[in-house]
């Protein structure tokens, strides 16, 4: 899980989180998923030594509440499908309560979206699809759900 301040630059004129940086917080999260497991570098390091990448296939959402300025969102990942060269991340993203909030209903615990990033296991040397190694299998399989695949 992720706890991510909304800033001023993540709204848009309406003063909601304009719609693409759901994306940017799931990138977030999904960082945040290596540092925690691997250490501070361990994503780099992945890209840039092992050369093994994670570029998004396929993305959507599904919006169900807006977040503002000053809100904290709160983003966790799981996994419905561990393939043999892709994965597929599942997100949900949440307003978390803020009891002491002048407006507790504006501020009270909301759902806010559900996302999916689908993404290739790349050897970046090439650029081509290649079997997901041991070890990423091995770091991220208490996150699948199998659930999750079936919706």
């Amino acid at each position: 899980m992720t706890l991510l301040p909304v800033r001023f630059a993540d709204v848009d004129h309406a003063g909601i989180v304009y719609y693409p940086r759901f994306f940017h917080f799931f990138h977030l999260c999904f960082e945040d998923l290596w540092r925690a497991r691997l250490g501070g570098a361990a994503y780099a390091e992945l890209l840039d030594r092992d050369r093994v990448g994670f570029p998004a296939v396929r993305a959507e959402c599904d919006f169900r509440g807006p977040l503002r300025f000053g809100d904290t969102a709160e983003v966790s990942l799981a996994i419905a499908r561990l393939g043999g060269k892709s994965i597929d991340f599942r997100y949900q993203v949440w307003r978390v309560a803020a009891p002491e909030a002048a407006d507790p209903g504006r501020r009270a615990r909301l759902h806010c979206a559900d996302g999916r990033v689908v993404t290739a296991v790349v050897d970046l040397a090439r650029f081509v699809a290649i079997p997901t190694p041991a070890t990423v299998s091995a770091l991220l399989a208490d996150l699948v759900d199998p659930a999750l695949a079936a919706g």
